[in-house]
């Protein structure tokens, strides 16, 4: 348990407030580059592969109407676009287009950039710690990718599938 001045801090209110810090962050990159936070999560998603509809909403936890909502908004700002699942024909893909491709590789690097800074006050072995535990919580409890450690398959440079 840590202190502050809020008084010690726990377990769950440790984990919701560094939620909130991220979410944070997450939102201030998106305005800075024009999207919503949902926007931004949905191009990360798609810099490593194109999704259908289903697993899309899986990968996101969204209802199929905010999903199709999200991607109707995304696709009129030029960002991503539908095309037919070569596997089913009556399903479609979602993919980054040329310019949601630029813009996801520039949220996705500034939002890194900001987000390592948050630990700043831990030393290097503190740091590895942290990931480690945080790490162990988030396979655990079965999260999707839906933001990837630059240089792994989501990451720029790093697309195929």
């Amino acid at each position: 348990m840590v202190k502050s001045d809020d008084g010690p801090i726990g377990i769950v209110a440790a984990l919701v407030r560094s939620s909130f810090l991220v979410n944070a962050v997450y939102a201030e990159s998106g305005r800075e580059h024009g999207l919503t936070s949902q926007q931004g999560q949905l191009l990360c998603v798609l810099m490593a592969r194109p999704y259908g509809m289903s697993e899309l909403g899986a990968t996101l936890r969204l209802a199929k109407s905010s999903l199709t909502g999200l991607v109707d908004r995304t696709e009129r700002n030029g960002l991503v676009r539908r095309e037919p699942d070569p596997q089913d024909t009556r399903a479609v893909r979602v993919s980054l287009t040329p310019r949601g491709s630029r813009l996801a590789d520039e949220f996705y690097t500034e939002t890194c950039r900001r987000i390592e800074e948050l630990p700043n006050g831990l030393s290097r072995a503190e740091r590895d710690t942290l990931a480690d535990l945080l790490g162990r919580v988030v396979l655990e409890n079965e999260v999707p990718a839906v933001f990837l450690e630059p240089g792994e398959g989501g990451a720029p440079g790093a697309r195929g599938d």
